[in-house]
């Protein structure tokens, strides 16, 4: 049984990689996170596809702002007349002026890459933009979605609790976990350190927090639906307090950086034959390339971040 709730595929980078989320509850919807600009006709597709209208969407809720997320907000707002859209305090203002998500994003990709991969961010008008403060509860049509404050991947980070699914829509907090990688064990996760603010204590007790209400399901960004939460937080805490120590280990050491990457990578591809995932080695080391990069770099910011 879905509960009403659907699996967009953003196709952001590529097939499966970055989820948006449509809820439909008595003919009323919303979306959990919107993928980028070039998402928006998918997103408009499965909501057709649902028997609903864009005029049918009451809310987009944001679980934070990194523009894999949320980068067609303000595109997808203007083609839903009747929707608000939710975020967390610390994310609501980046909405309203994108200004400083621009400019951070361009200069980490450059504007062919800015243009490529998200297209133009366009801001949301104020009076449509609602502030989900820790513990709110937003209503889709008698139907509860409860809001909380789970900063570790980001410090802007929100998770949503669906009562009549008990689920949770988690964003990053409860890592990546992509379906090629399951194994007769299940599913396969890992932490996302992403830059800049990861904080392990802090997402260590947000994914405790996840926990404390025996979810049944787990809505990934990246990528889907996963069962299992108690034993795949598990393998997060193992894996977090894993990555935490090879920076240590690799603090001082001269080419920190692709001493890091080498060592995430094995121990992801060892976490991985564990599980029993049916890819090879080198498909594997494949499809977690672009992860790996960032868990490095998010590492390093973090191991920056401590000395100061």
């Amino acid at each position: 049984m879905n509960h009403g709730i659907h699996i967009v595929d953003t196709a952001f980078q590529r097939d499966h990689f970055d989820a948006a989320y449509l809820i439909v509850e008595n003919g009323r919807a919303a979306f959990i996170d919107c993928g980028t600009n070039h998402s928006q006709s998918n997103l408009l597709r499965a909501l057709a596809d649902a028997g609903c209208t864009p005029a049918d969407v009451d809310w987009l809720i944001l679980t934070h702002v990194h523009l894999d997320h949320a980068g067609g907000a303000g595109s997808l707002m203007r083609a839903l007349p009747n929707a608000r859209l939710l975020a967390h305090p610390r994310a609501a203002p980046h909405m309203i002026d994108p200004g400083k998500l621009i400019a951070g994003a361009t200069a980490v990709y450059g504007e062919q890459e800015m243009q490529r991969s998200y297209g133009a961010i366009v801001p949301v008008e104020a009076q449509r933009v609602v502030v989900a403060n820790d513990g709110d509860v937003v209503e889709l049509a008698g139907r509860s979605l409860l809001c909380i404050d789970t900063p570790g991947h980001a410090s802007h980070h929100q998770c949503i609790w669906d009562l009549r699914s008990r689920s949770w829509f988690t964003g990053d907090t409860f890592g990546l976990s992509y379906r090629e990688m399951d194994g007769p064990q299940g599913a396969y996760i890992l932490p996302t350190t992403t830059p800049v603010q990861f904080d392990p204590d802090a997402l260590k007790a947000s994914i405790s927090r996840l926990l404390a209400r025996e979810p049944e399901a787990m809505y990934l960004t990246h990528y889907g639906r996963v069962e299992q939460p108690s034993r795949l937080a598990r393998d997060l805490f193992e894996q977090i307090d894993a990555m935490v120590a090879l920076a240590l280990q690799y603090e001082a050491h001269d080419n920190r950086h692709p001493r890091l990457v080498q060592a995430l990578t094995d121990l992801y591809v060892r976490r991985a034959r564990e599980r029993q995932c049916p890819l090879d080695d080198n498909g594997i080391r494949a499809l977690l390339a672009m992860d790996i990069e960032l868990n490095a770099q998010g590492l390093e910011v973090w191991l920056q971040r401590r000395k100061r």
